[in-house]
């Protein structure tokens, strides 16, 4: 297996003073941006460079600006709240798939997924559920063809804004990024579902000074 190491350089080229900056750049600089010249301070290069937390500005600021126009035209145009439309795609992706494999990869609690299934199933979304095999109180959902019909509508104008996002990077760096991404993904179940031990503590320090 041939490996291939890309040396990924970001440029940033800044409007206001026309200079670019070429090299690899530091995910965080605690130097605050300051206003020079009456001109206010960049708040976006801010955000990515005098951020303590780089990564999930990142990644926050790039979902909602792909979250948002991209379901507000689905409930615009089909009627459908982003909950509901998750559960058509995911189970575009996974056929029988059950409302807790959805809750567990989307983010969203159960009793908003219920909800949503069951709208869905009014609306002949999805088909009738049946219970999974061995799966206990777990039950399979699937698309029915006019929930098939939605999502071939669909899905194309959400593959065709993903593709303007990356844009800017070449096939090299897409598969590097989908890489990096995956692995973070993946090891999400390590820490996520609660706070850090600093949290715990700053909250014992504050509560020992309090009135008991």
């Amino acid at each position: 297996m041939l490996t291939v190491k890309y040396n990924l350089e970001l440029i940033w080229y800044s409007q206001r003073d026309e200079n670019y900056m070429l090299g690899p750049q530091i995910a965080h600089n605690p130097e605050r941006p300051r206003r020079e010249n009456g001109t206010n301070p960049d708040m976006l290069q801010a955000k990515l460079w005098a951020n303590p937390c780089p990564f999930t500005f990142r990644i926050n600021y790039l979902a909602l600006l792909y979250n948002t126009p991209l379901y507000d035209w689905v409930q615009n145009t089909y009627g459908l709240l982003r909950p509901e439309y998750v559960v058509l795609y995911s189970l575009a992706l996974v056929e029988g798939g059950s409302a807790r494999d959805i809750s567990r990869t989307s983010g969203f609690p159960k009793n908003t997924l219920s909800r949503a299934i069951k709208r869905l199933e009014l609306m002949g979304l999805i088909e009738t559920r049946n219970k999974v095999p061995g799966g206990g109180r777990r039950q399979a959902l699937r698309l029915s063809a006019k929930g098939w019909s939605m999502i071939n509508e669909t899905r194309p104008v959400f593959e065709a804004q993903e593709n303007r996002m990356l844009e800017a990077l070449s096939d090299g760096e897409r598969q590097i990024l989908s890489e990096l991404m995956s692995k973070v993904v993946i090891a999400a179940q390590d820490w996520s579902g609660d706070l850090p031990s600093v949290a715990m503590l700053n909250g014992t320090a504050q509560n020992e000074g309090m009135a008991q």
